[in-house]
């Protein structure tokens, strides 16, 4: 695994701290999400492998072919799904041989994806009637369509299918049908999977939240009710207790659903990415593309501005979900009690467990008063105990406020607002009950501390519950990322209620959780729908929902549509004229008059900067003009007509913001419902943004870098032994993504043109006598018009970093070998590495395409193994002599 129509649709079409210095020891291997050595081998249909004919199986070829080649390999996983995927989970050292093998038509790096991270409270028998925004559901439930018949897999943590509001039970016949955990509790992304077929989750709680989403039961204690309550569900269990996931999982889990029978795949996963290239992403757009339907989480990285889309959410022909806020939450109620009355609202989908009526204890008089309980309280402060304290949120940290309120016994706090927004917070080690409350109402505590009221609160244990209109309601979400992908599709694809959404949990419980991992089930269910209404036809759905336009979903104007547009939605970046096609599929003749909406345009980067604009994105109401023929025409049941329309670009807009740009052309009709376009454009190149970040507003230190085995800079040329705790490390950052990174050992004396020039890169030095001298091996030649001494490594598809050094805020590779890319050694000698980012729709042959840094020298000084002494060959025992037969 935080607004109107327009701003929804030009959210959707791109949709941390800084340090003052590097750590002084950062964690080394950290800075990449791939697996070590570890693939997914992609291989072709036996018929076109040549030479092929004695073996059944294109893997077997394969193989085969690699051992004649001198290539070792361990196969963790094989894939043989017809027309979907034919490949192995491998590991190995010699990329660039399997990539010539005849048969093998792709190999990608198996990547790490982190789990999703719900934060839920224990479970409570308490009525509490949800409010939600169902976007028409709740019409085509009131039409009798609940899913019925329809088959969704959800690849998440598993289900808890033990929930009362989720069947109860599991195996056919229940709603949670059927299913499989592909990793065990203890898998976590290190180890090795365990795989059984008991799909049930008790130790994380999302998948079983995303599955209330689809189908909770009516009945329930908060009256909650899923998008399609009878459809049938099965649980790929891809996440164990702890950890992340590898790729190859997920391509095995979605693999497994199509085997299974599931008409729809629903991932609430991901990780920022931007690209549309991992296995995972490549896989569920083919399925998609064979009349699945696939929902994937956009990801929760909006802060971190656009082109940041997630991965598998990437993926094509998948369906790619945002989230937008929800209208209301269950919040709980407390009454306060005094000279006058009141009801508070607190942030608690459960009430807070204290009984009877607590007098209220003020830390500060002024409202205003932005440190407050930030420092320890005052020496004459009473003992809190039996009080409820009564805090101003401010500049320092709930639990440090709380934290000091405890050490003079506080056991109970509610937090007033300050305008920050009205949430959970983090209350940290605080082992009393405490909950944030709005602005207005703890102003009214404290004037009646101030004016000497005595005031009581109390908590109600049953009906106290509230339906609370969220300020954001039906806006977009701040956490919801922005698109587009790096080689410019439209991601996300529609958006759906994500922020503030209340579902099952484990152990019979009930929560409150935001993200994109709750709008992408909502989605999911929304399709079972219209399966169960429309028939499980190719595309069908995929369509009905699309063409709504880049906004906010609506199932009954999804089904009800009775035009057909032939496209979903128009991609800027090689055309500006396209010809939809516009189909009456309605009983009646209809006159169409066709309009083109702005949604405005997003100004992607920061001025006059290497960087992207943070989220949300700075937008700007000029927009492309578009112009359309015919703009009315009319068309018989089932007739069609292609329309031309040709886009003009945006003009007066600043260039070095990089602006894209987005709107609709709107097809209506009297007394129908309008369905649209989506397009999106771009003014500027891509391959004219620059990649690789020499400035100093993330990291301070002079980067692209070699760091030590101290994680100091290296400016001098510097031996290295590739002991354990001895080898370099090739650091660098990235402001945008790149299709290729390469890192390669060169001579010492290379004559090349670097375009990378750090901050302060290392100064020129006297010439560093080595006791070797340079190797030549490991492959040598030539890649990009460059010479080399040996390839050490690659990296497809690499994502742009963001300001979270704790996260991605870096890209980092460890030399932790002398040896090259094919896994032979590097002889001992003095070398420099070449590290090359390539530009976006740049060509890997040409060099003038990478952004280019060459590093000081390194040396490789690896102490040989001693040979082992021969072992002298035990003696031959003298065989012992038949006894001579005796003479009779």
């Amino acid at each position: 695994m935080k607004s109107l129509v327009q701003w929804t649709a030009l959210a959707l079409a791109f949709a941390g701290p800084t340090l003052a210095a590097l750590p002084p020891r950062f964690e080394k291997g950290s800075g990449l999400p791939f697996v070590p050595n570890k693939f997914i081998i992609e291989v072709d249909n036996l018929a076109n492998i040549p030479n092929a004919r004695k073996f059944s199986r294109s893997l077997d070829a394969v193989y085969s072919s690699l051992r004649e080649r001198g290539v070792g390999l361990d196969v963790d996983k094989e894939f043989d799904s017809a027309g979907l995927f034919t490949g192995a989970s491998v590991t190995l050292r010699d990329v660039a041989t399997v990539e010539n093998i005849p048969g093998v038509k792709a190999i990608r790096p198996v990547v790490k994806v982190q789990p999703p991270k719900p934060q839920f409270s224990k479970k409570s028998d308490e009525k509490c009637t949800l409010l939600i925004s169902l976007q028409g559901v709740d019409k085509l439930h009131a039409e009798g369509l609940s899913g019925k018949g329809i088959k969704i897999g959800i690849l998440d943590t598993g289900i808890d299918y033990t929930h009362p509001a989720l069947g109860g039970k599991f195996g056919p016949g229940n709603k949670v049908a059927g299913g499989y955990d592909l990793v065990g509790d203890d898998y976590d992304g290190e180890n090795d999977p365990i795989a059984d077929d008991d799909p049930l989750d008790q130790c994380n709680g999302h998948g079983t939240h995303v599955a209330g989403i689809i189908g909770a039961d009516p009945g329930n204690p908060f009256d909650i009710l899923g998008v399609a309550p009878n459809a049938t569900l099965a649980a790929y269990r891809i996440f164990g207790c702890a950890g992340f996931v590898t790729d190859d999982v997920i391509v095995d889990a979605l693999l497994r659903g199509v085997k299974d029978g599931q008409d729809i795949l629903t991932l609430s996963l991901g990780g920022a990415d931007g690209w549309t290239s991992s296995s995972g992403a490549v896989v569920a757009s083919r399925i998609a593309r064979s009349g699945k339907i696939v929902t994937i989480a956009a990801g929760n990285d909006g802060s971190d501005g656009s082109w940041y889309s997630s991965s598998p959410g990437n993926a094509i022909d998948a369906i790619s979900v945002a989230s937008v806020e929800n209208t209301v939450i269950p919040l709980q109620k407390a009454i306060a009690k005094g000279a006058a009355s009141r009801d508070i609202v607190y942030y608690s989908t459960y009430p807070l467990n204290i009984t009877g009526d607590l007098p209220i204890y003020v830390t500060s008089n002024d409202t205003t008063n932005p440190v407050d309980a930030c420092e320890p309280l005052p020496d004459d402060t009473p003992d809190l105990s039996e009080y409820l304290v009564i805090i101003r949120r401010g500049t320092c940290t709930f639990v440090q406020k709380l934290t000091n309120a405890a050490e003079k016994g506080a056991q109970h706090a509610l937090i007033y607002d300050n305008g920050n927004g009205f949430q959970n917070i983090d209350v940290g080690e605080f082992a009393g009950k405490v909950a944030l409350i709005q602005a207005q109402d703890g102003l009214f505590l404290v004037e009646q501390w101030l004016a000497g009221n005595p005031t009581t609160v109390s908590f109600p244990q049953s009906g106290g519950s509230v339906g609370y209109p969220t300020p954001r309601g039906g806006l977009m979400s701040a956490f919801s990322s922005y698109g587009p992908t790096n080689d410019f599709y439209f991601k996300p694809a529609v958006a759906a209620p994500g922020g503030g959404i209340l579902s099952t949990v484990p152990e019979n419980g009930y929560s409150v959780l935001s993200g994109t991992s709750m709008a992408t089930p909502f989605v999911a269910g929304v399709s079972a729908l219209l399966f169960e209404a429309k028939g499980k036809t190719v595309n069908v759905a995929r369509t009905a929902l699309t063409q709504q336009g880049a906004g906010l979903i609506n199932a009954y104007d999804a089904l009800h549509a009775t035009t057909i547009l032939s496209k979903g939605e128009l991609l800027l970046n090689d055309t500006v004229n396209f010809k939809p096609v516009v189909t009456n599929n309605g009983e009646a003749s209809k006159q169409y008059t066709l309009s083109h909406i702005i949604a405005g345009t997003a100004l992607s980067f920061r001025p006059n900067s290497i960087f992207t604009a943070k989220g949300p994105v700075p937008l700007s109401k000029t927009g492309a003009t578009a112009r359309i023929s015919p703009e009315k025409f009319t068309l018989r049941p089932g007739q069609s007509r292609e329309v031309t329309v040709r886009f003009t670009p945006p003009t007066g807009l600043d260039p070095t913001t990089f602006p894209v740009y987005s709107g609709f052309i709107q097809v209506s009709a009297p007394s129908e419902l309008p369905v649209h376009v989506s397009y999106i454009g771009a003014i500027g190149s891509l391959r004219s943004l620059t990649i690789v970040d020499t400035t100093d507003e993330v990291i301070p230190d002079s980067i692209p870098a070699i760091f030590n085995s101290s994680a100091e800079v290296q400016e001098f040329p510097t031996n290295y032994t590739f002991s354990p705790i001895d080898y370099p490390t090739v650091f660098w950052r990235q402001v945008f993504g790149s299709p290729l990174v390469r890192i390669d050992l060169v001579d010492p004396d290379i004559k090349i043109t670097t375009n990378i020039h750090p901050r302060d890169g290392p100064r020129g030095h006297p010439y560093f006598s080595f006791p070797f001298q340079p190797g030549r091996g490991g492959g040598g030649g030539t890649f990009a018009q460059v010479k080399i001494v040996g390839p050490i490594t690659e990296f497809p598809f690499l994502s742009r970093n963001d300001d979270d050094l704790a996260g991605n805020g870096f890209h980092s590779f460890d030399v932790e070998e002398a040896v090259f890319a094919n896994g032979t050694a590097i002889p001992n000698g003095m070398y420099r590495i070449l590290l090359r980012v390539l530009k976006v729709t740049g060509d890997r042959k040409k060099q003038e395409d990478y952004e280019t840094w060459l590093s000081p020298i390194v040396g490789v000084q690896v102490e040989a193994k001693p040979e082992p002494e021969p072992e002298e060959p035990e003696p031959t025992p003298t065989p012992t002599p038949e006894p001579e037969p005796e003479e009779p």
